[in-house]
């Protein structure tokens, strides 16, 4: 199994996703966490992370994964010419959604388990591999995807870790650090273990398991 788990964007060690899926890639990008911006936000969040995949060297297409919805068989050929898949930040409730609906969620574990390709991705893209996504409606508004697709939310990640994401943890730079510190509190209360991470910081996994190690952040 091999994860490159981000807090923000890239993180602070580019040089160890490269080392994790080398260039030239291919790479496919899941940008389905942004699927309650309009459509023209959209398509410029989508073009910058293609932009920014590009510029490490990889051979890089989006993935949308509403294009599938009625097309597992489609989807898993998709996926099974993607060296790495990258899912980038935006509404954790969203995400989730469309990867049940597309039936990604469990081709995506699959894929895994045989080590088929890399998973890297930031903010929501960590946080949906968890076990549970309870705490992140303090940060993520459930209301995008009832206004999106008129579904409830639904609170299972994927099991893929066996502890809850908690990013942007101290990290004076990026807005949503003062909610989910509180989110880390109530795990701590709770007694829930769950992985911290900072901006810049990386959950790095190359093994067996996903047991990994973390990268931290360099000094600002």
């Amino acid at each position: 199994m091999r994860l490159y788990l981000s807090s923000f964007r890239l993180g602070d060690h580019p040089d160890a996703l490269r080392t994790l899926a080398p260039p030239p890639g291919p790479v496919l990008v899941i940008a389905n966490a942004i699927d309650a911006v309009p459509p023209t936000a959209r398509a410029e969040r989508v073009a910058d992370e293609l932009d920014r995949m590009a510029g490490l060297g990889y051979q890089v297409a989006e993935l949308d994964l509403r294009d599938h919805l009625d097309d597992r068989s489609g989807l898993a050929d998709r996926l099974a010419t993607a060296a790495l898949l990258w899912v980038r930040g935006g509404n954790v409730f969203v995400l989730r959604h469309v990867l049940a609906i597309s039936g990604a969620d469990q081709l995506i574990i699959d894929g895994l388990a045989t080590d088929a390709f890399a998973y890297g991705g930031y903010s929501a893209g960590p946080c949906v591999l968890g076990p549970h996504l309870r705490e992140l409606d303090a940060c993520d508004d459930t209301d995008e995807l009832r206004r999106t697709y008129a579904v409830e939310p639904r609170f299972d990640g994927l099991g893929v870790l066996d502890r809850a994401v908690v990013p942007h943890l101290d990290s004076e730079d990026h807005f949503e650090t003062e909610v989910l510190t509180r989110v880390a509190a109530r795990h701590d209360a709770a007694g829930e273990p769950y992985l911290g991470l900072r901006d810049g910081d990386v959950w790095l996994v190359a093994g067996a398991s996903a047991r990994g190690r973390l990268l931290p952040r360099r000094d600002r």
